[in-house]
């Protein structure tokens, strides 16, 4: 089947099966491979995107279900330079492995568009992304510095 995914504010006609994850034609068909491929499960959040502003797991998002809808990966983000939240991840030298970094920051990116001050328990309680390197202080320090900017 042919679709037309909108992503990066770009359109895009991609062939491939309803039921394809997102994250597989966004790094197979398009070339966009800053989304990385964790577990398959949703369970660890490396594979996180905005769709319509929402964080979401694209390892199990069918293509199908996101036809019409503003998809946002990494590269988008950050399509006119560092936003605040990936230049807090350099200034509290977050990443040590750096793997899950492109999910954390679009999970991170989008509960600070909705809540721009969230407590640690908001915090835990709204990123379940898992970094297996266990920087979660310095991805807490970063954003408590965006919350007082």
């Amino acid at each position: 089947m042919t679709f037309q995914l909108k992503v990066n504010g770009q359109t895009h006609e991609v062939d491939v099966e309803h039921d394809a994850p997102l994250l597989w034609v966004l790094r197979d068909e398009l070339g966009l491979t800053g989304t990385k491929f964790g577990c398959g499960i949703s369970a660890c959040g490396a594979c996180t995107v905005h769709v319509n502003g929402e964080a979401i797991r694209s390892c199990v998002t069918a293509v199908g279900t996101v036809v019409g809808a503003d998809i946002t990966t990494i590269e988008g983000l950050s399509a006119k330079g560092l936003t605040p939240v990936q230049q807090a991840w350099i200034d509290h030298q977050v990443p040590q492995c750096g793997y899950c970094q492109s999910g954390m920051i679009m999970a991170i990116s989008a509960l600070l568009a909705k809540n721009p001050s969230p407590t640690d328990n908001e915090l835990a309680e709204s990123i379940t992304n898992i970094c297996r390197c266990g920087t979660y202080p310095r991805i807490r320090n970063a954003v408590h510095s965006l919350a007082k900017a």
